[in-house]
């Protein structure tokens, strides 16, 4: 068998592609530059504790840690488990608050000067 030879490697094609930043890349650098994504984050926030979600999650959170017991429950076992359950507890009328908040920011001169 013959021995492999140092070269460089061959360009790659996608290569070009990925310096291109993409459509979802371009809106969420646009939101954090716009102070927007924190101010989602917070509505979300306040929404979930207004609603109990937060509350819900936290006893669900206890609930699975006396089951398992305490000694025997790592964080990412807690997080495996609960944020499937936590995601479809989320209020459609939250969902539908943040997604048109997100829609007016599209369509808002903000996104494309």
């Amino acid at each position: 068998m013959r021995a492999s030879v140092n070269r460089p490697p061959t360009p790659d094609v996608n290569n070009d592609k990925e310096s291109e930043p993409t459509l979802q890349e371009i809106i969420n650098v646009k939101l954090i530059e716009s102070g927007e994504k924190e101010r989602l984050k917070e509505l979300l926030r306040e929404r979930l504790i207004e609603c109990g979600w937060r509350d819900e999650l936290k006893a669900q959170c206890r609930a699975f840690t006396r089951k398992k017991g305490r000694a025997n429950i790592t964080v990412d076992d807690l997080v495996r488990t609960i944020t499937p359950k936590g995601r479809a507890m989320v209020p459609d009328n939250v969902k539908a608050e943040l997604l048109q908040r997100i829609r007016t920011f599209l369509l808002s001169d903000a996104l494309w000067p």
